[in-house]
């Protein structure tokens, strides 16, 4: 039997954790990694290098290399010395394999190997981009890092240049795919940026693979702030020109007597569904009483072995169904 083709789009710790989760499963995971951000160890390099961000695809690479366990603190050692720039050893590694080969997707195809990872990782876009957010008072904002400080609606996200192309790999990752899954993530600074280079948008829309969204637990700061999982939806789509969601994964529990107050002192909520909406953009809810993952100081994420179980649970029934009515 042939195995299930997953790509993940998104960025930030929550790609890294759901890729955690599906290597279990018998799946061909592509990672498609946003390589916006300029923060940190990654701005920097950024600066000094001109290369697209490493961070993030740090991350996915740590999650799905078969050396995991011994790797993961290796390639997070910062180096405390100041002349390093307390640079992370893994976004070195990727800034090294950049320089010897001058092209971000083949350095990260031969980190890659170097690795062992099961999976492929690969970048949404192979130079480097600023992101820029026009804000609900028509204000510019550039750079991913700004973003969430202005505290404002965001109305759009954009990539500078606008002419940024995706990568082919990444093209061919989401046309190949049985299953696409959106996030989890900080919406408009790690899903949305990955949608925004030059044949993304026409190639999830022209996919046949079950697209998948899975909804933040928490509104973000700066991001969010009242956002119900149809609001975070209805950005996506607006984004992309059309409705592309089949299924959005989210949580219903109440855990509002659970979680840090943290979360209250500035005003981050629980994301409600808002069930109406969702069906009005034809997307299917699925939702599970052990989704949410709280630790003793209260802070909240995603169950990455539920949330695997789920996805790789919506993909054996939806192909199927494709293969019985075939």
């Amino acid at each position: 039997m042939k195995k299930i083709r997953v790509t993940l789009v998104g960025g930030g710790t929550g790609l890294s954790v759901l890729a955690r989760g599906l290597r279990k499963y018998p799946v061909d995971i592509s990672a498609i990694v946003s390589v916006a951000d300029d923060g940190g160890s990654t701005g920097l390099i950024r600066d000094q290098i001109d290369m697209p961000a490493p961070g993030d695809i740090r991350n996915v690479l740590t999650a799905l290399s078969d050396v995991e366990t011994k790797l993961e603190n290796l390639f997070a050692y910062r180096f405390k010395k100041e002349a390093l720039g307390g640079h992370a050893l893994g976004n070195l590694m990727l800034a090294a394999m950049y320089d010897m080969t001058g092209d971000f997707a083949v350095a990260v195809k031969e980190l890659s190997k170097i690795l062992n990872v099961k999976g492929t990782v690969i970048p949404s876009t192979n130079i480097s981009p600023k992101l820029a957010a026009r804000m609900e008072d028509n204000s510019i904002i550039v750079g991913e890092s700004y973003i969430p400080e202005v505290k404002q609606k965001i109305e759009e996200v954009y990539l500078i240049p606008n002419d940024i192309v995706a990568t082919p790999e990444a093209i061919e990752a989401i046309k190949a795919s049985d299953v696409i899954v959106f996030g989890p993530g900080s919406l408009y600074t790690s899903i949305i940026p990955n949608l925004l280079p030059e044949g993304m948008r026409e190639a999830v829309e022209d996919a046949k693979g079950i697209k998948v969204y899975v909804s933040n637990i928490m509104t973000q700061m700066g991001e969010t702030l009242g956002y119900s999982a149809a609001d975070h939806l209805e950005a996506i789509n607006r984004h992309m020109g059309s409705n592309v969601v089949d299924f959005i994964i989210l949580n219903e529990e109440d855990i509002k007597g659970r979680v840090s107050d943290y979360y209250s002192r500035n005003d981050m909520t629980t994301v409600e569904s808002d069930r109406e909406r969702l069906k009005e953009m034809g997307a299917t809810v699925v939702t599970d009483d052990h989704l949410v993952q709280i630790d003793e100081e209260g802070a909240v994420r995603h169950n990455n072995k539920v949330l695997a179980e789920i996805i790789y649970d919506i993909a054996l029934k939806e192909i199927s169904t494709l293969q019985y009515k075939k």
